[in-house]
């Protein structure tokens, strides 16, 4: 039996590696649309603002709307947009997925630092956003 004790753990122990969590498992889809800077919320847009220059995952409600903000700081020149590439839900969370698209190459670009982020607005859901 106790020769017998190392090889039970050893399957509980490969058992217990097994299981998953749902926790991040994707439910569906999320609908948003990507808005312009003249539709921000004042109060959204002023954080924005203020914090530009430093990446930005921000989030936003007005009880009926949430806006997620995205921002990638300071790039050294212009000619950078940003792909929302996915929105969607789980069990327990809003996740938001984007990338940060640089100049193609050879294209001609204002030599200013540049400060791109984008915001989309969704309808509101009561589950914390996790940005990837």
């Amino acid at each position: 039996m106790k020769k017998m004790l190392p090889v039970i753990f050893a399957m509980l122990l490969l058992c217990g590696c097994s299981v998953q969590s749902d926790d991040n498992k994707k439910l569906n889809d999320l609908e948003f649309t990507v808005i312009s800077q003249d539709e921000i919320p004042k109060e959204l847009a002023a954080q924005i603002e203020e914090k530009k220059a430093e990446e930005i995952k921000l989030t936003y409600s007005d009880n009926e709307n949430l806006y997620i903000a995205r921002g990638y700081g300071t790039q050294e020149t212009g000619g950078y947009s940003i792909s929302v590439d996915e929105v969607y839900e789980t069990e327990n969370a809003v996740f938001f997925k984007s990338s940060l698209i640089g100049p193609a190459a050879g294209e001609k670009t204002d030599n200013n630092a540049s400060y791109p982020y984008v915001v989309i607005k969704m309808k509101w859901i009561d589950k914390n956003v996790v940005f990837e």
